[in-house]
């Protein structure tokens, strides 16, 4: 059965699109998180599926500058708050509004799309593929001495948000161009979303470290205490929402400051990359309960413009079989070379889908893994180690929010 898809037209249109998926995770939206939405992502960004005159989904993109391997970012589009009413679901909804994206995103000139999957069976059939890893982490207060002796140099304090908003975003932006797979935030993203104190929290707010290290600020953490006391003990939880360091003895200081917090039995975290400077600053790692998922879907729009905007680390050449049925302008042989990719009629020496080339792109996903994955098949002799000389790239990829 055909849809109607189209951008939203207003405010109420936008309102219903976003309920497609908040039904499932927040509600019906409220007059001032549409408020909040709309100031992050343009209205002409959120396609709406129509049966009819009746809404049945929706997909929105923010518009996003995404690092790549070489510390520079490409335009990137940030897929978000894709949903279907339960009353349409199984019906090609969800590809009608596909469909539409991405075809909007290829005529913007964006070269790549990002997305976190709620469930990781669904966009692989849409070209995107596991680009970075992350973890959920728990450390027991018992268990959270450094390996080595560590004296503190700097000092923590608690700032205002006002204050936050001046002196965490060059610490982010700094990590930024260390890490890929991290995306500029302007200061409507960080008014909005990362410094914002939910209605929830208003009795126990979320808190706002900065950490004054050689006469400047060095690293910022924001956390959330949990409360609690058993059998007359307190064994509340720290919940870490982002920490970071402009180098490492100031990321270890305020590690140190959030793993030192009193009344605290457990300091969980999110979204932990697997080489994160905690497992080697720890005595105990292995007491650390770590579990790895998927992070950030990677989907090249744009193979040329994708595979010829970041860097690599040599110039040795190989040629690309790509598949890609759902964006057929990209399906062919790309010969990539010298940092440049361009179509060829030179032989292939690996053939795989655009989704494993997604996975490949930011360096977290190797062609041998891809390759004893069934993912990606060599061609020629030797192209399997050649890709991966190109494409290896350290640190890896770490995307430290959900958008």
């Amino acid at each position: 059965m055909p849809f109607d898809v189209r951008p939203c037209r207003d405010r109420e249109e936008f309102g219903r699109a976003l309920n497609s998926i908040g039904q499932n995770v927040f509600g019906s939206p409220p007059e001032e998180t549409l408020d909040r939405w709309l100031r992050l992502v343009e209205l002409e960004r959120v396609h709406a599926s129509f049966d009819g005159e009746q809404l049945v989904g929706g997909a929105g993109a923010f518009a996003l500058d995404l690092t790549v391997p070489c510390g520079g970012s490409l335009p990137c589009a940030g897929v978000t708050i894709v949903g279907t009413y339960p009353t349409h679901r199984r019906r090609g909804v969800l590809r009608s509004l596909m469909r539409a994206q991405l075809d909007d995103v290829h005529e913007r000139g964006e070269p790549l799309a990002a997305l976190w999957a709620s469930e990781e069976t669904i966009y692989g059939r849409f070209g995107y593929g596991i680009a970075s890893w992350c973890g959920d982490l728990a450390i027991p207060r018992e268990t959270n001495a450094f390996a080595r002796p560590f004296e503190l140099r700097g000092q923590a304090r608690f700032v205002s948000q006002e204050e936050a908003a001046t002196l965490f975003p060059p610490l982010w932006d700094a990590l930024r161009a260390e890490r890929t797979g991290m995306f500029a935030r302007n200061a409507a993203w960080w008014e909005t979303r990362r410094l914002r104190i939910p209605d929830d929290e208003q009795m126990n707010p979320r808190r706002f470290v900065a950490l004054e290290l050689d006469g400047g600020t060095q690293a910022y953490a924001i956390y959330k205490v949990q409360p609690g006391f058993e059998d007359g003990s307190p064994n509340g939880r720290l919940d870490v929402l982002e920490a970071v360091g402009a180098n490492p003895e100031a990321t270890a200081e305020i590690w140190r400051f959030l793993l030192d917090v009193d009344w605290i039995a457990t300091v969980k975290a999110s979204l932990i990359p697997p080489d994160h400077p905690l497992f080697l600053l720890l005595a105990s790692p292995r007491r650390v309960r770590y579990r790895m998922g998927d992070g950030l879907w990677v989907r090249l729009v744009d193979v040329g413009a994708a595979l010829s905007g970041r860097a690599y680390t040599g110039d040795s050449a190989v040629v690309f079989e790509v598949r890609d049925a759902f964006c057929p302008w990209n399906e062919g042989r790309w010969k990539l070379e010298r940092g440049r990719a361009a179509r060829t009629d030179k032989p292939a020496e690996l053939a795989l889908d655009v989704g494993a080339l997604g996975s490949a792109y930011l360096g977290a996903v190797s062609f041998a893994q891809l390759c004893d994955g069934l993912r990606v098949e060599e061609l020629a002799e030797g192209a399997i180690a050649r890709a991966d000389a190109l494409f290896g790239w350290r640190p890896l990829p770490w995307c430290p929010e959900i958008f």
